[in-house]
């Protein structure tokens, strides 16, 4: 599995590069890898659902791409658009981002309706409850939507839906990896930075509705 790392001296991440949205981080980049692995079945949730066979077992770690990591990575985010984000992305692969991404949501979705809406805190009793996490990524999602030139649409009835409509239709465009809009991101980076969020915040989800 080819991965990027990217590092501070506060927070690593390693983030998969074939696979939109697993990325995760550690103090350290062996506890960053050793996190991504232990994430595998669960990513493999999703990518089923967009289609894709996902391998879990016997997975070996090939870093392809080390960056320094800024501000953003040590406040916890994958910031980095790395050598492999800025490739050429044909029809084929931005249908297959495009389903990753989707799948991604919808996983977050589930996983929000399913839960209480008072979750297990942390140590010292931090932590969002389940609406405000989903409003959160709802609300990330509109930045997204800006980093990638996307304006919302007023006449819209759902305007989370229709504002994930328009990213969709963004990331199966076919690129020569040039940031989207003139702007920052890339298509395989915006696919994989919108992935993680929706997951990342499915999984807190899950492991604070659990007891214990």
């Amino acid at each position: 599995m080819r991965v990027l790392v990217e590092s501070t001296p506060k927070k690593v991440f390693v983030a998969a590069l074939d696979w939109p949205g697993l990325a995760r981080s550690g103090k350290d980049e062996g506890r960053a890898v050793e996190s991504l692995l232990e994430h595998l079945a669960r990513y493999a949730v999703v990518a089923r659902e967009a289609g894709e066979a996902f391998p879990v077992d016997d997975v070996e770690i090939e870093v392809v791409e080390r960056h320094d990591g800024g501000s953003a990575t040590a406040f916890g985010v994958p910031g980095v658009v790395g050598d492999a984000d800025r490739l050429p992305v044909d029809i084929d692969e931005a249908t297959r981002l495009a389903a990753l991404v989707d799948a991604a949501w919808r996983m977050f979705d589930r996983v929000a309706a399913a839960a209480p809406e008072e979750l297990r805190k942390g140590p010292r009793g931090g932590g969002r409850d389940t609406s405000k996490i989903v409003g959160h990524v709802n609300d990330a999602d509109g930045g997204y939507a800006q980093a990638m030139g996307i304006q919302p649409d007023p006449a819209a009835v759902d305007a989370v839906q229709g504002r994930r409509d328009a990213i969709l239709v963004a990331l199966r465009m076919p690129s020569d990896g040039s940031p989207i809009a003139g702007k920052r991101w890339t298509p395989r980076y915006a696919a994989r930075r919108i992935a993680w969020h929706a997951l990342d915040h499915a999984w807190e989800i899950q492991d604070r509705s659990e007891p214990g």
